[in-house]
């Protein structure tokens, strides 16, 4: 299947369904769960390659779920955090075989890991709104960065949203507005760098119906869950993600 074994494919099958369940209830972590269980079953360049279709359909949905203007609106007021992740993107693509994993994962895990058992210890840190332009900025370039080697550029976003205090809703949307235009930047760069390819388009098409099937019934969790309880599992993610990260880093280097 795909050039895979078949307990190969049936496994990356089952985590993307489960990667789509949690990206419907908390609105990300698509690309981060799937990334972090591909590493471990398929070559590098094919785990990212398999990625980028599910997260790219599941975020039009997601970007869209509250109708074109609401997306529109959100393009608007994050504009500039968006620019620079699609700026940094392109320019980081092609790096995405030259650049060291291990540090390239430990610089994202240790700051993520940091804010969010901060957030969780109810120190909250929240970004003067003077200088909102130039944290979404910071935010995007370093996600933009990340994302065009690794296909992971959701966490600064999402740092972002928590320390400014978006609301469940605007935030869920804006996550999938800015990771549908990222998205969409990673395919466009990695059908360039030859990453995203004959061989590895049908295995990343294929994966999208389990994103799919996920993805919804997270929605209908999301819906039901109120904004404190969203909030504390949204951190409580962050932290695993940022440990998973720091633990990839180490088992680099190790």
């Amino acid at each position: 299947m795909f050039g895979l074994d078949p307990w190969q494919f049936w496994t990356i099958f089952a985590v993307t369904g489960f990667a789509g369940f949690v990206k419907g209830t908390i609105g990300f972590a698509m690309p981060l769960i799937m990334a972090s269980a591909f590493a471990s079953l398929l070559p590098p360049q094919v785990a990212l390659a398999a990625l980028i279709l599910p997260v790219l359909t599941t975020n039009i949905h997601q970007a869209l779920r509250q109708g074109p203007a609401a997306a529109v609106q959100s393009i608007r007021s994050y504009r500039w955090h968006i620019a620079m992740v699609l700026a940094a993107m392109t320019l980081s693509a092609g790096l995405a075989r030259q650049i060291p994993q291990g540090l390239m994962y430990a610089l994202l895990g240790l700051p993520i890991l940091g804010f969010a058992l901060w957030q969780l210890a109810g120190r909250p840190l929240a970004l003067p709104i003077h200088h909102r332009r130039r944290a979404e900025i910071a935010t995007g370039i370093i996600g933009g960065l990340y994302g065009g080697i690794s296909g992971i550029w959701g966490p600064p976003l999402i740092v972002l949203l928590l320390s400014l205090g978006a609301e469940k809703r605007e935030q869920i949307r804006v996550q999938g507005v800015v990771f549908l235009l990222g998205a969409a930047g990673l395919t466009v760069a990695h059908l360039a760098s030859g990453i995203l390819n004959a061989q590895t388009i049908p295995l990343s098409a294929v994966l999208c119906i389990p994103a799919f099937g996920g993805m919804l019934a997270g929605f209908a969790l999301q819906d039901r869950m109120d904004a404190a309880v969203f909030r504390r599992w949204t951190l409580i993610l962050l932290v695993v993600t940022g440990l998973n990260l720091v633990r990839r880093a180490l088992s680099d280097w190790i």
